[in-house]
């Protein structure tokens, strides 16, 4: 029977198991089976690099874990040689690091998976390995933001050419507005003129009724 020591020593295991899986985003069990320790360190050195944790475990003590935190369903492949990596963060690195290592070595087998604390199939870590890296997806980000900020950046530079905001093509709409409104006016004034003229004419015609007045009064003279 093992020692009371021993007992502690797995319990502390199993807790540590425990907390790694619940603070994992993503998660790939394989089997280790045939790697020798050059490809084995090669592997450790690019999954440290991805901030991918891989360990070796014990199927047991795992087994355990996944009680813990409701991945039992995952106990079935917990066979042979185990090892886990797990991410904290992203959601893709462990499933394509680990399933192009397999490509090249027939021996080393992907397992099972979970995500966000639930069980994935094969084909869901398979398709997660597909996808590029974080840096790749940041670089494809970037450029496609690049081609609207280069031409805010142009509309920008133009406004300091112009010296400001005030100074800008937008005023000179206002003025041809303020040209447009005006022209209304020049036309009413337009109209009015033939009216102006109207009324000089008659004035000649006011002055010979004021000529044929004083035949009138001499008409009024006579009469007497």
């Amino acid at each position: 029977m093992p020692s009371k020591s021993v007992l502690e020593a797995k319990q502390a295991v199993v807790a540590e198991l425990a907390e790694r899986l619940k603070n994992s985003v993503m998660g790939v069990v394989v089997s280790y089976k045939g790697i020798n320790v050059e490809d084995d360190t090669k592997l450790r050195k690019e999954l440290r690099e991805n901030n991918v944790k891989y360990t070796v475990v014990k199927n047991t003590l795992l087994k355990r874990a996944n009680e813990e935190v409701g991945l039992s369903e995952m106990d079935s492949v917990l066979k042979g040689t185990t090892a886990l990596a797990t991410s904290d963060e992203d959601y893709a690195a462990a499933a394509r690091i680990l399933a192009n290592f397999a490509k090249d070595h027939d021996f080393f087998e992907i397992k099972s998976g979970f995500m966000d604390g639930e069980i994935v199939d094969l084909e869901t870590i398979n398709s997660l390995a597909k996808l590029p890296t974080r840096e790749v997806l940041l670089a494809n980000v970037l450029g496609a933001f690049q081609a609207p900020i280069s031409a805010f950046a142009r509309v920008i530079q133009a406004i300091v050419d112009e010296g400001g905001v005030e100074n800008c093509k937008p005023a000179e709409k206002e003025e041809a507005a303020e040209e447009t409104a005006e022209a209304p006016a020049e036309e009413a004034k337009a109209e009015e003129a033939p009216a102006e003229e109207a009324k000089a004419e008659e004035a000649p015609a006011e002055e010979a009724k004021t000529e044929e007045a004083p035949a009138e009064e001499a008409k009024t003279e006579e009469a007497e």
